[in-house]
């Protein structure tokens, strides 16, 4: 995890040149805000910041920004993001970047400038020479998807950073509810920490009780009810969907995905690969992979095709028939304990 960094850089330990890249973009949002916090003043912002997208803008510009002085302040702060040139993806910018300044710059960064380059990639290209001087020249922060050990990890420091604590219970019913986007358990860490301001530690009860569930837990919680033989429930929570105005036809792609998603676990599991390996391969979080895992105890492989063939039944009903499409999930609901025994 880059929280170590983010301390270095609180205590004003500033590299001259940055490298944020990965694919969690909470990460790398939460970095520029430390940075823009920690390295200028408020007041000095529109002096002595600037930022740059290469997918329209010009790295011979950017490289302008890094190289002059600052003005009324000790430093300047120079954000670029999106460089095409150090993925093997296709590019988006409209021109080709010319390296050599930024190449030249790594050898000899200005002492008052902080060069923040933001790659929102995955993997860089490791084969070309612009990636290779970075990695070396640079203060490299890896933005990578958190697993779920990572993801306790980052809950416990933000819960610290907001004043309190919190039980191992609520952290793993937080994760259940919200999910594993670090922008929605920001939210509910802030609002939690809020309410435990007297307590000083946050609770199992209190998550239940104030965490906001996202459309696809609510899903996921319908099909606990429905794997579990409690139909009653699982409709239950599907009116209560409907009354919040969500498209059937919405809840219906989240029910697919979801079994789908338990099959593939399944036959991955059956061939002996892990979780993390499965989840690696399916490229969805670790905990999602979790979570399918344990509901497919409860099916057979055939009877997981059988229920995904019955969930293109229903939606090929929905799109061309005049049959209701609320009736729809009813019956598939209805008819899946069938399905399991």
């Amino acid at each position: 995890m880059i929280v170590k960094e983010w301390r270095e850089i609180e205590k004003k330990q500033f590299a001259p040149v940055y490298l944020v890249f990965g694919d969690e973009p909470f990460l790398i949002k939460e970095t520029q805000q430390i940075l823009l916090k920690h390295a200028i003043k408020e007041e000095e912002m529109d002096f002595n910041f600037s930022s740059h997208d290469l997918e329209d803008g010009s790295l011979e510009m950017a490289m302008e920004d890094a190289e002059t002085f600052p003005f009324m302040g000790d430093r300047r702060i120079v954000f670029i993001h999106n460089p095409g040139f150090l993925t093997a993806e296709k590019k988006k910018e409209k021109t080709e970047q010319d390296l050599s300044s930024l190449e030249a710059y790594l050898f000899s960064p200005a002492p008052y400038t902080i060069l923040v380059i933001i790659a929102p990639y995955e993997k860089l290209d490791e084969r070309k020479k612009i990636t290779k001087l970075l990695k070396k020249q640079a203060k490299v922060l890896e933005a990578k998807k958190l697993n779920e050990q990572d993801i306790t990890s980052w809950i416990r420091q933000r819960v610290s950073s907001a004043g309190v604590q919190i039980d191992d219970d609520a952290i793993a019913k937080l994760v259940e509810l919200s999910g594993t986007n670090l922008f929605m358990l920001a939210s509910e860490i802030d609002k939690l920490a809020l309410y435990a301001y007297d307590s000083q530690r946050i609770s199992q009860s209190m998550v239940e009780g104030l965490t906001s569930r996202s459309v696809e837990q609510n899903v996921f919680d319908l099909l606990d009810r429905a794997v579990h033989q409690k139909v009653d429930e699982a409709l239950r929570l599907y009116y209560d969907l409907l009354r919040q105005n969500e498209e059937p036809l919405k809840i219906l792609a989240l029910l697919a995905g979801q079994f789908r998603l338990i099959y593939q676990v399944k036959q991955l599991s059956s061939k002996g690969h892990g979780q993390q390996q499965i989840a690696s391969q399916l490229k969805v979080h670790p905990f999602r992979v979790k979570l399918a895992a344990k509901h497919a105890q409860a099916f057979s492989a055939k009877q997981l095709a059988t229920i995904m063939m019955d969930l293109a039944d229903a939606d090929l009903e929905m799109k061309s028939s005049g049959f209701k499409k609320e009736m729809s999930i009813e019956l598939f609901l209805t008819r899946l304990p069938q399905r399991i025994n």
